[in-house]
């Protein structure tokens, strides 16, 4: 009895270590799936999947910025007396930042590409170039002959690595909108999904119609004018992943303006110091010390950033240490800071995505902060499909008249949420979120049971300037002559960041914020785009380093 209950365990055993050992092997493979045990990737068609994803490649003119924690505002040399930006502690998640400001030759490339592709002397097209024409007369002065810059500035070799200025929030959202598309026609380029140089036959007139992102996404037929079939690469040969998908891993995320919590945990740059005041925001600049002079060896004495070092003092006396400029400096000039970023103070300040308040309310939000939401969904069909702006270009005049195209044709339509996304939510309940909590008595839950309908009153009262196009085409500007507004800030109103070379030190403070209207623009505003990281908060070789030391 005793041998026989010995062989039905060993038996048992045996069975349960076949099966143990074949659910190991199918586990251990990367195409066969864990859950079902089918085949992944397979000939025979069934679920398709870039198995082999290591991590987000980084995207040109970028450098990495892994996310943390960091006390966010300002905890002194508030001299103004302001408190926009009172000290909190925030959480960023990884993402990836232009190394230096977009410069007049990257922007250049931008209008060149819009010249070719929308030609302005096509009256359909003519404002698609116009309005991304950066405003060359913000170098005028009444009293200072400024001539020069405003007919040389942007277009001369001279000034070619020098940040664009002259562009305002709305153009620098669109540059980078156009960049995430011409980004991700290479990445399919390179990886065969579309035929070599098909970029260039855009631009040369060969292909009628462009690349949008979000268009071959959701609908790749639509690409290229519909003529993506004989645009395709070698991956066409496999019926199967004929088009890239998300899953493919090789479409980038969009490029787009940093949010200002963003920008101002990259300019500090704390990767390179541990030490406990600056964790809790006691650094000044996104040097070390509190100083604007380097003090090494090393070219002792000079400045460290392009800043106005005091009245009439842009640049120091001819040939002695100084900030070598005088207006703007060519990127790179000054050493970067420890996440290898140039020019997070000085040069020129740079739009960021968030609109403006004079609170930031930490109570609602410590994660990935940032005022501006209006969430969208794509347009449907009637034939259940994505709807494509083909040849319908939404244009809008800003308020100062300047007429710029919100869309490019071959983009897909979008329109807010409703009440299908936004019912019985906890986290959002409609598209447009920018004055959420903002102080203004609309942001209170039960508002509408007090307030009167017609008493309209609000907390950000500005002055509200409209400008359109009579019948005739003739420009006709409505200025607001109200008496009664006490504010300039609305949901047109974004930040900056950052000192420029007109600016004193006290703005060098990675802190330190200010406002303008989108549709404005200034000689010493640019901009830089950023991008998300998705996936792991490190880089792979990072976290492999950590294991090993765990080890």
């Amino acid at each position: 009895m005793k041998k026989h209950f010995i062989k039905v365990v060993l038996s048992c055993a045996i069975v349960v270590g076949s099966f143990s050992s074949c659910k190991n092997s199918s586990s251990s493979s990367k195409n066969v799936s864990r859950a079902t045990g089918w085949k992944i990737n397979a000939k025979e068609g069934g679920f398709q999947y870039n198995s082999d994803f290591k991590e987000q490649e980084t995207p040109p003119g970028t450098v990495f910025v892994e996310g943390g924690t960091f006390t966010k505002g300002k905890v002194q040399d508030d001299i103004m007396h302001d408190w926009n930006n009172t000290p909190t502690q925030q959480h960023v998640q990884s993402f990836y930042m232009d190394e230096t400001e977009v410069t007049n030759v990257m922007y250049l490339e931008y209008l060149d590409y819009l010249k070719e592709v929308y030609p302005p002397e096509n009256p359909t097209y003519a404002n698609i170039y116009l309005g991304a024409l950066p405003d060359t007369l913000v170098w005028r002065n009444r009293l200072g002959f400024n001539e020069t810059m405003t007919n040389n500035y942007l277009r001369h070799p001279a000034y070619a690595e020098y940040p664009v200025v002259g562009v305002n929030w709305v153009q620098a959202t669109q540059y980078a909108e156009w960049r995430t598309d011409r980004v991700n026609e290479l990445m399919l380029e390179r990886e065969g999904y579309l035929a070599d140089d098909t970029k260039y036959k855009v631009m040369n007139g060969e292909v009628e119609g462009t690349f949008s992102t979000e268009a071959y996404l959701n609908n790749p037929e639509s690409v290229y004018g519909g003529e993506i079939d004989s645009l395709q690469g070698k991956q066409k040969r496999d019926s199967i992943n004929a088009f890239a998908k998300r899953s493919s891993g090789v479409i980038m995320p969009e490029y787009r303006l940093p949010t200002e919590t963003e920008w101002e945990y990259a300019a500090e740059a704390l990767v390179g110091s541990r030490e406990y005041n600056n964790y809790r925001g006691r650094k000044k600049y996104p040097w070390e010390g509190d100083y604007t002079r380097n003090g090494q060896r090393v070219g002792r004495g000079d400045q460290l950033a392009n800043f106005k070092q005091g009245k009439g003092d842009y640049g120091g006396i001819a040939g002695w240490s100084d900030d070598g400029a005088d207006i703007t400096a060519q990127v790179k000039s000054y050493k970067p800071n420890d996440f290898g970023l140039y020019d997070m103070a000085g040069n020129v300040s740079e739009w960021v995505a968030d609109v403006y308040r004079p609170i930031v309310d930490d109570e609602i939000s410590d994660f990935n902060y940032y005022r501006g939401n209006v969430f969208m969904k794509k347009a449907i069909g009637e034939d259940g499909k994505v709807e494509i702006l083909e040849d319908k270009i939404v244009y809008d005049t800003l308020p100062n008249g300047k007429i710029v195209a919100m869309n490019l044709p071959g983009e897909i339509k979008e329109v807010p949420v409703g009440e299908e996304e936004t019912y019985l939510r906890t986290n959002f309940d409609k598209s447009d979120n920018r004055g959420y909590r903002d102080g203004d008595p609309g942001s209170s839950r039960f508002f509408s049971r007090f307030s009167d309908e017609e008493d309209n009153r609000k907390m950000y009262d500005s002055p509200q300037f409209e400008a359109e196009r009579d019948s005739t085409g003739k420009l006709v500007r409505k200025y607001d002559t109200s008496n009664y507004r006490t504010s300039l800030i609305n949901d047109e109103v974004r930040v900056y960041k950052g000192g420029s070379w007109r600016d004193r030190a006290y703005w060098l403070d990675p802190a330190q914020r200010r406002y303008l209207p989108q549709y404005m623009a200034t000689d010493d505003i640019g901009f830089r785009c950023a991008m998300s990281r998705v996936g792991s908060k490190s880089k792979t070789k990072n976290k492999t380093v950590r294991h090993k030391k765990a080890r």
